[in-house]
């Protein structure tokens, strides 16, 4: 069949064509967004999940949502070395630079900006990563005393004013939450809770890796009633099948129920994974219905591809330590797994290995569902992992 014609979309945050099993939680974002532009309380939001679950493709989704309301949103992505305010310095000037051109919120926006003024001079020896254009000089006192939970209080405050006079809302939508320092992230969860407080409509729809849940009440003990946890996983199986089989359908290409089983069985019903296994059938396949015959030729194909991009890429971040630690991992099965027993494949004692296991929640391998267990945060990674380095010793 045409590959040009090919429906799937696998990719890093690239919108499958079909947006399966989601519509719960953007209704969920959308009442909470609605709640606060009326002056309502409605809590912050945190989705966490799996890689490849699908996080950024619906939070990009949810702005969507957003902005055709009329809601002034922003998009950022939290890598490992950027600070929390050099992400939200320019895009903050964003939104106050389009709440400016409202009548109604010019006073508030002006001021807002002055903030960001002083918030960005204030904060610019502990953070030098900041760089915002200014627009007007900073008023003294206001969100520049170089504090950054009092001074991200202040900022957020004006935000949530100028918003609010505009009689709409603001909107962070942040993804990758879990690499934000802890400092930092305490910080955003005192200026929501300020500004929830005030009942100000502003609020973050954010996603992270499991353990965010974790970090949030870290930094903050009260960040549990601050914040919603909704979890993003595979998909249900009829939702699955629907991700694979409409795209073909709305061209006129047809799956035998075989074929959809066997990709749902091979992706466990993770979002990336269908898309991958989905493209190489679609390719492989030379006429309709794709069967499964195509399917179990195209899994070879998507296997490969996975093992080059998705799980290369993380691979080739870790230390030949970090590699044998996930390994042994693997060599226990898809997880979670008591430490001890980890320690126990490595013949090694379990506190020397400590530092390790930092390291690869640090960065984002694994997690800890509960304490002394750790789990892989890449679906898959196991049966990678065994194929990568098949021996074991």
């Amino acid at each position: 069949m045409d590959p040009i014609q090919n429906p799937y979309s696998p990719g890093a945050g690239s919108p499958p064509p079909e947006l399966a099993g989601r519509d719960k939680l953007r209704e969920q974002i959308r009442i909470a967004i609605a709640r606060i532009r009326r002056g309502n309380s409605a809590k912050s939001v945190l989705m966490v999940g799996l890689r490849g679950v699908g996080k950024t493709v619906l939070l990009d989704q949810m702005r969507q949502d957003a902005d055709k309301e009329g809601i002034y949103t922003i998009r950022i992505e939290a890598p490992e070395n950027r600070s929390l305010p050099a992400l939200l310095a320019p895009q903050l000037r964003q939104v106050l630079l389009r709440l400016n051109r409202v009548e109604v919120a010019k006073d508030l926006a002006q001021r807002g900006l002055r903030a960001l003024a002083g918030f960005a001079k204030g904060l610019k020896v502990k953070f030098n990563d900041i760089e915002v254009g200014i627009d007007y000089e900073a008023e003294p006192g206001l969100a520049d005393n170089g504090d950054l939970e009092v001074d991200l209080t202040s900022l957020l405050e004006q935000v949530g004013l100028a918003g609010q006079n505009a009689q709409s809302a603001v909107v962070l939508f942040i993804d990758e939450l879990q690499y934000i320092e802890e400092v930092e992230f305490a910080a955003l969860i005192s200026a929501l809770h300020r500004c929830a407080q005030r009942k100000l409509p502003l609020t973050v729809v954010g996603a992270g890796l499991p353990q965010l849940r974790g970090l949030a009440g870290q930094a903050k003990s009260y960040a549990e009633r601050l914040f919603d946890y909704p979890v993003v996983g595979p998909l249900e199986a009829f939702e699955a099948e629907r991700a694979i089989v409409k795209p073909a359908r709305d061209q006129g290409i047809e799956y035998t129920k075989e074929a959809v089983e066997e990709i749902i069985s091979a992706t466990h019903g993770y979002p990336y994974f269908l898309q991958e296994w989905a493209k190489h059938a679609w390719d492989v396949a030379d006429k309709s219905p794709i069967t499964l015959d195509h399917v179990k030729a195209a899994s070879v194909e998507a296997i490969a591809a996975l093992d080059e991009s998705f799980f290369r890429v993380r691979l080739d971040r870790l230390t030949p330590s970090e590699k044998r630690y996930l390994r042994a991992m693997a060599e226990l099965g898809p997880g979670p797994h008591r430490t001890g027993n980890i320690a126990t494949v490595l013949k090694k004692a379990v506190n020397s290995l400590g530092p390790v296991r930092k390291s690869l929640i640090t960065k984002g391998m694994v997690w800890s569902p509960n304490h002394g267990d750790t789990a892989f945060t890449v679906p898959l990674f196991d049966e990678f992992m065994r194929r990568i380095i098949p021996e074991w010793e």
